[in-house]
């Protein structure tokens, strides 16, 4: 079965690019789309998907909370955050809510986010 993937940006513009990136490149299925925090933890809960990619900075509740929420409930599900802010305290915060990567949307953002997502779905 495809892995099933959620992805998490206040950003329809940002959802809808990751969207088609994956679904042009691989056979992962994207299983919904959540645009803050709160909607994530229902869409969770909901969809049981595989892997949440999910942004920082959000309305309603950012992602290192939504992520603390996440792994709560759902402790084996990879949650891997897609943002603007890579800085040094975001990264030992993410690691201490069970994020198991920090990816920027700067740059390369495209060939690193298909890394990752197949680093994480092959652990």
């Amino acid at each position: 079965m495809a892995p099933r993937i959620l992805v998490v940006d206040d950003t329809q513009a940002i959802r809808r690019s990751v969207r088609l990136r994956i679904q042009r490149e691989t056979d992962w299925v994207i299983c919904g789309e959540a645009e803050n925090g709160r909607e994530a933890i229902e869409r969770v809960k909901e969809l049981q998907p595989d892997v949440v990619l999910l942004d920082l900075s959000m309305p309603v509740m950012n992602g290192l909370d939504a992520a603390r929420h996440i792994k709560a409930f759902a402790p084996n599900i990879h949650i891997l955050m897609f943002t603007l802010h890579t800085y040094p305290q975001l990264l030992d915060e993410a690691r201490k809510v069970g994020i198991e990567k920090v990816l920027s949307k700067v740059g390369t953002a495209d060939s690193d986010l298909l890394h990752a997502l197949r680093a994480v779905l092959a652990s």
